[in-house]
C-alpha cells in the first residue's frame, strides 16, 4: 500500500475510535495506541529512508498532519468527556437545601469563663482597668507588700506551692495590685481589677481545688472610703444577680485591708428568708474586702495621709457555682461535654 494512503488510513482509525470512545480511560487507550512512541505513526517516520528524496518533505508533513489532527480530536473529546463525567457527579452529590438541617452537637463556653466575661464587662463600664497579673511571684510581692511577713500568722491560712525559697506560685491576685501601685510611683490614682488563677496546697474535693479563680479590685486616689467600696459593690451585686439582691457588710480581718469586711448577698432562692441554699440565714458570703491597710499603702510608695482606697476579693469559681446551682468544683475543670449542656445556646 502506498505511504500516504497508509497514514490516512491510520488517521481514519483513530479518529473512530476516539468518536466511540466515552470515558477517560477508553480515550487514554487511543492516546497510548496511536500517540506513544511505538504508534504506528511512529513506525512510519521509521521508512522514511526508503522515501524519494523528492517526496520526503510530502511524507513527513502527510505524517505531522495526521498527529495533529488525532490530538486536536483527543483534546476535544477528552474535554467533553470530561465535563459530563463532572455533570454526573454533580447530580448524583446534589443537595436538597429545603430540607431541614440536622443540627450538630454544639459546646458552649465554660460557666467559669462566662462569669469572667460578665464581670470584667461589669468593672469595664464602671472605669475599672484589666490587669493581667503573673501565675509565678515572688514572696515579696506575694505576701510581704501585703503586710503579711514572714513570720505572720496569716501565712498558715495559705498553705503556698513553693518552687524555691523566693519563688512561688501565686496564692492571691492581689499580688498584682502591689505590682501596680509601685508602678505608679503613688502619684497616681488607680482603679483596676485583676482576674487569674490562684494556687494552693488543698485536696480537692466538692468545695474545694488546689486552684481556684479570683478577681481581685483595688481602687486608690484621695478621699476614698468605705461608702464608695459599698457603692461598689452594690451596682456589682445588682448587675451580676439581679436590681432585687441586697448585700451586707461584717466586720473581718484581712492583712492586706483595715477595717476588713466579709460581703453577703441576700439568698436568690428564698429572698432572704431562709433556706437550704443559705443555710437558714438568708444570706451567702461572695466576697472579702475593706479598706487598704496604710501599711500597704505606705510600703508601695503611695502616702496614706493623702491617699485611701478600698479593695476587695472575689471568687470566680464561687460566684459560677451559686449562679448555675453546680453541685460540685471539680465540674468546672474535669472537661466532661456533658456538664455544658445546659449552657448550650438552643
Amino acid at each position: 500500500m502506498d505511504p500516504l494512503e497508509q497514514i490516512k488510513e491510520i488517521q481514519a482509525q483513530a479518529l473512530e475510535m476516539i468518536s466511540k470512545a466515552d470515558t477517560e480511560l477508553a480515550l487514554s487507550n487511543v492516546r497510548n495506541a496511536y500517540l506513544a512512541k511505538k504508534s504506528p505513526l511512529s513506525a512510519m517516520m521509521g521508512k522514511m529512508k526508503e522515501v524519494p528524496n523528492e517526496e520526503k518533505a510530502s511524507f513527513g508533513k502527510a505524517i505531522n498532519d495526521a498527529r495533529s489532527a488525532i490530538v486536536l480530536a483527543y483534546e476535544e473529546k477528552l474535554k467533553k468527556v470530561e465535563e459530563a463525567a463532572l455533570n454526573l457527579k454533580l447530580e448524583s452529590e446534589k443537595i436538597d437545601i429545603s430540607l431541614p438541617a440536622e443540627k450538630g452537637n454544639v459546646g458552649h463556653t465554660n460557666p467559669y469563663m462566662i462569669i469572667v466575661d460578665e464581670m470584667v464587662s461589669i468593672f469595664s463600664e464602671m472605669g475599672f482597668e484589666i490587669i493581667e497579673g503573673k501565675d509565678i511571684e515572688t514572696d515579696h510581692f506575694n505576701f510581704e507588700l501585703l503586710n503579711v511577713p514572714k513570720d505572720h500568722p496569716a501565712r498558715d491560712m495559705q498553705d503556698t506551692f513553693y518552687i524555691d525559697e523566693s519563688l512561688l506560685l501565686r496564692t492571691q491576685t492581689s499580688a498584682a495590685q502591689a505590682h501596680v501601685m509601685l508602678e505608679k510611683g503613688g502619684k497616681e490614682p488607680i482603679k483596676m481589677i485583676c482576674p487569674g488563677k490562684c494556687y494552693r496546697r488543698d485536696d480537692d474535693d466538692m468545695t474545694h481545688s488546689h486552684q481556684f479563680g479570683q478577681i481581685e479590685g483595688l481602687v486608690v486616689d484621695k478621699g476614698i472610703s468605705m461608702a464608695d467600696l459599698k457603692g461598689t459593690l452594690e451596682v456589682f451585686v445588682k448587675k451580676m444577680f439581679g436590681e432585687k439582691r441586697e448585700i451586707r457588710l461584717r466586720s473581718s480581718y484581712f492583712p492586706f485591708t483595715e477595717p476588713s469586711v466579709e460581703v453577703d448577698v441576700s439568698c436568690a432562692k428564698c429572698g432572704g428568708k431562709g433556706c437550704d441554699m443559705c443555710k437558714g440565714s438568708g444570706w451567702i458570703e461572695i466576697l472579702g474586702a475593706g479598706e487598704v491597710n496604710p501599711k500597704v499603702l505606705e510600703m508601695c510608695g503611695y502616702d496614706p495621709k493623702v491617699y485611701s482606697g478600698f479593695a476587695f476579693g472575689v471568687g470566680i469559681d464561687r460566684l459560677a457555682i451559686l449562679r448555675y446551682g453546680i453541685d460540685d468544683i471539680r465540674r468546672l475543670y474535669q472537661n466532661d461535654v456533658r456538664f455544658l449542656e445546659p449552657f448550650v445556646e438552643k
